[in-house]
């Protein structure tokens, strides 16, 4: 069981390492370019933040907070998606994002 976990997590921290290099995340963030380094926030449009203060995220979660894990052919579907699937969001706002959506887990977990 534990050696399937690290496995498991192996894996997991590959696929996100690859994705840095998916062309769609690039393309988000050249859309979200406002002038040289600002980048505006899709939360929070009329805030912009310089590249060290943003996070590229997905607009729906690589993991369903409402359903969970599913396969791995879901997971790395949800993680490769478009570039409509991808948001810069400065950091305040994806840390209200990930709060919302944890707080979605442990809902459906109780």
């Amino acid at each position: 069981m534990k050696e399937e976990k690290l496995k498991n997590s192996f894996i997991i921290q590959v696929l996100r390492r690859a994705s840095f290099k998916w062309k769609p995340r690039y393309e988000a963030i050249k859309n979200a370019r406002v002038s040289r380094g600002q980048y505006r926030c899709s939360m929070w449009f009329s805030a912009c933040f310089k590249v060290k203060e943003i996070v590229v995220d997905h607009i729906n979660p690589v993991v369903d907070p409402s359903t969970g894990w599913k396969s791995w052919d879901d997971y790395i579907t949800r993680m490769f998606f478009g570039t409509s699937g991808f948001q810069v969001l400065g950091r305040p706002c994806h840390n209200l994002k990930t709060i919302k959506e944890n707080i979605q887990r442990t809902n459906k977990s109780n």
